[in-house]
């Protein structure tokens, strides 16, 4: 099977889109398959966005939800992971390398795979997909689903947190890449931040790269740059929404004794930032982890519906961590806001 993934990629592709880490960025992990029929007959793939697994953040939250596959389902799993600055035509490879190898369902991550994912899965109607993060949260097909996340709502929250932790009354915002899912991010941020403190100062929000270029999501020395900048600027608690370029803006944060934000993971826990996790404030988490699961659960059980399913504060999709305890003292008010958002009191605006 191996050998013939290999030879399958190089006539799909026209590039060595072999299913190995290698060959690909992502790590081969498989498990052996003792459940019921139903599992037996499921073997996962899974294509990462730009950094793979290990990025600390957005990747690495649905490589969580995948391990959690593997561990309580007993599902054989494969993973691949996006190049910078590949054309999505290498995206379209790799699905169709997926499902065509066998893998049911086949999971994009990132909404850069949206496109993608509706045009291979019109060829492979018997397979089941899914999009984390289906860009502006719109899919079609019967055999297509997306995971879409108000991650806006979870911004409100922290930014609402910077407010009311900022000495200076200036606090930053830095985006990975300019496009309107990071824009729901700082939407929300400079909301809930005005609603907790509205004499504070945000400054212009720094995105490190514009479409098609996605560096930003990848490169922590962009991260740094842009830290510096805008702690030169006065702010003392600085958000970022970058992947792993955030490993930059967090380390460069810390470094300066200030205090950092992070997304998608609790990155107070994260190896790559041990150093300085005592000025990471809060992250802005969203359950990643939780969609992958859910929907390779579905597809076991035969319950898994086309469109899309979101995940938002109502269903604890999204919201914030609490390692480290520096937000203990805010923490009541930050569930009230919490509340008023679930209850409608307050909208969020998502741009």
């Amino acid at each position: 099977m191996r050998r013939e993934l290999r030879m399958a990629a190089v006539a799909l592709a026209g590039v060595a889109l072999t299913l190995s880490a290698a060959g690909c960025g992502g790590k081969k992990t498989t498990t052996s398959n003792t459940g019921g029929d139903a599992k037996k007959s499921l073997k996962v793939g899974m294509a990462y966005d730009i950094g793979g697994r290990g990025d600390q953040s957005f990747n690495d939250a649905a490589a969580k939800g995948l391990d959690k596959v593997k561990t309580d389902l007993n599902i054989k799993t494969e993973e691949l992971s996006a190049k910078t600055g590949e054309p999505d035509t290498d995206k379209e490879a790799r699905l169709k390398l997926l499902a065509s190898s066998g893998y049911n369902p086949v999971i994009g991550v990132g909404f850069s795979y949206t496109a993608a994912v509706l045009k291979i899965s019109k060829d492979f109607p018997n397979t089941k997909f899914l999009v984390v993060d289906a860009d502006q949260c719109k899919v079609a097909g019967a055999n297509v689903t997306g995971a879409c996340f108000s991650e806006e709502q979870g911004s409100f929250l922290v930014g609402a947190a910077a407010a009311l932790k900022s000495t200076t009354g200036k606090i930053g915002f830095i985006g990975g890449v300019n496009v309107p899912l990071i824009h729901k991010f700082e939407a929300g941020y400079a909301a809930g931040a005005k609603a907790a403190k509205p004499g504070i100062k945000i400054l212009p929000a720094k995105y490190l790269t514009q479409p098609p270029n996605f560096d930003g999501f990848k490169n922590p020395a962009l991260g740094t740059e842009a830290a510096k900048g805008q702690l030169d600027a006065g702010a003392d608690v600085i958000y970022q929404a970058a992947g792993g370029a955030g490993i930059g803006v967090i380390k460069t944060v810390g470094a300066a004794k200030k205090l950092a934000i992070g997304v998608d993971s609790d990155q107070y826990n994260q190896p790559a930032v041990a150093d300085v996790k005592d000025y990471i404030l809060t992250s802005m988490v969203k359950g990643v982890d939780v969609a992958v699961f859910d929907f390779v659960k579905a597809v076991s059980d035969g319950t898994a519906a086309a469109g899309t399913k979101q995940y938002d504060l109502s269903n604890d999709g999204v919201g914030y961590s609490t390692s480290g305890g520096k937000i203990d003292d805010i923490k009541s008010k930050l569930d009230a806001l919490k509340a008023d958002i679930v209850s409608g009191k307050i909208k969020v605006p998502t741009s």
